[in-house]
């Protein structure tokens, strides 16, 4: 009985604690919910520690038999569910069954990759690269852009993969183009558009863009891919830096080499790339842009890694106005997705400590034992609430922030008048494609 009240303190009490701010706005029924929600964990939770000891060893099989019972037919329904998600990031929208009629695209007229093994997210991808009659921005177009996707349905290897990848770049001709950008993907392969819109835009189409996916799930179901995607990363940039070096010694031009990360494609780069700065000159990168790094870029120590030569801003205006660096982070002060980690259910973190705190970040929130925990971990839920074309500067969407981050991170210094033609050129692509595809998963 003293095990059931004390169960019963602790629930109201930590129910209590979950009564308080959060980093983004959550439906009203969530926040209805959470504390009741909270509460019975921690109540039943201190229930059972406390009955542990009281088990007698002939109740053991029958429990454990029950924890295989139910541990089994979760496991299967899971797996059903996964395999159906699987099956649905494979096939393509209905609005994308013909493949493009550009040869510069993956999937189009002359091109080695299938169309039809792209995937959902990889056909949206290359439809959707920028044409002449896209562009409302003041630089003249020289070019029509590249795009390359490759699909980890179109081989079961890594290098297998990779091989595909290159064979595409040289068939296009993207490594006499003078950018070429390497996006890494979310866990579905959805490679964000407006970074690469920015590029092709500002260089009038003298660029090209490489994506490779390692999987069809969302991010949040690919974190045991990290090492996987990583490795694909890197053998990626590891045959393109191979092939620069190549052109170098035949004294060819050569593209200077960008890459990108959004989200959990920031962590799969930064993982590519252990030793920072000293793996970029070995894989010729010029420059790096990683938004929205989950855990934050502090978490590992791969921002002290390129503290040299690096930046690290919440929004656009506090871009020093001569910047010139080679490492660009992009992490919103209250992205939960960024301040997610699993030290907070015991410790304080400094972004709650820190006074002047950081933009969008409630004065009134506190650090609470368990309860922050939670409450950033259902913050992460709701982090991003996109709607096409109305681009917002908060949580975990940056498409507000992409424009002019993106054009300094890739070198360019577009005029004020140009960045507004360009913000809502980006707006009008993002509309147009929601009009053609559901939004992405």
């Amino acid at each position: 009985m003293k095990s059931v009240f004390a169960g019963l303190a602790a629930g109201v009490a930590t129910a209590l604690l979950a009564r308080g701010e959060s980093l983004v706005h959550w439906p009203d029924r969530v926040r209805m919910l959470f504390p009741g929600v909270v509460g019975a964990v921690a109540g039943s939770s201190t229930v059972a520690v406390a009955l542990a000891p009281k088990v007698r060893p002939r109740h053991v099989p029958a429990l454990f038999t029950g924890l295989v019972v139910v541990g089994g037919a979760g496991w299967f329904i899971a797996r059903k569910k996964l395999q159906e998600i699987k099956q649905d990031g494979a096939e393509l929208d209905t609005t994308l069954s013909e493949p493009p009629t550009s040869p510069l695209v993956s999937g189009g007229p002359t091109s080695e990759v299938d169309y039809s093994l792209l995937s959902r997210e990889g056909a949206r991808f290359v439809h959707s690269v920028t044409t002449w009659s896209d562009s409302a921005v003041s630089v003249p177009r020289v070019m029509e852009p590249i795009r390359v996707f490759v699909s980890v349905l179109h081989a079961l290897s890594i290098a297998d993969r990779v091989a595909l990848t290159v064979r595409e770049l040289n068939r296009t001709g993207a490594f006499d183009r003078q950018y070429l950008l390497v996006q890494s993907p979310a866990g579905s392969g959805y490679a964000n558009s407006t970074p690469v819109d920015v590029l092709e835009f500002l260089s009038g189409g003298d660029c090209a863009t490489v994506v490779v996916s390692y999987g069809l799930l969302p991010s949040f179901l690919s974190l045991n891919k990290v090492a996987l995607a990583g490795d694909t990363q890197r053998a990626l940039l590891e045959s393109l830096g191979a092939e620069i070096a190549k052109r170098e010694r035949q004294g060819k031009p050569v593209p200077q080499l960008f890459v990108y990360g959004e989200s959990l494609g920031a962590k799969v780069q930064q993982y590519a790339l252990p030793l920072g700065p000293v793996d970029m000159d070995r894989f010729h990168i010029s420059r790096a842009l990683w938004v929205g790094t989950p855990g934050g870029t502090t978490a590992d120590g791969f921002h002290q890694l390129c503290s040299g030569d690096s930046i690290t801003i919440d929004r656009p205006e506090q871009i020093p106005t001569n910047a010139d660096v080679r490492v660009w982070f992009l992490e919103h002060d209250g992205d939960p997705v960024v301040r997610f980690r699993p030290n907070l259910t015991w410790s304080a973190p400094p972004w709650l400590e820190q006074r002047p705190r950081g933009r969008n970040i409630p004065e009134t929130m506190s650090w609470k034992p368990g309860v922050t925990w939670a409450t950033v971990l259902v913050d992460t839920i709701f982090a991003t609430n996109v709607k096409p074309g109305d681009f917002q500067s908060w949580g975990h969407d940056y498409r507000a922030d992409l424009g002019e981050v993106a054009a300094r991170a890739f070198g360019f210094y577009p005029a004020p008048e140009v960045m507004t033609q360009l913000q809502a050129t980006l707006r009008g692509c993002e509309v147009a494609r929601a009009q053609r595809v559901p939004a992405p998963s």
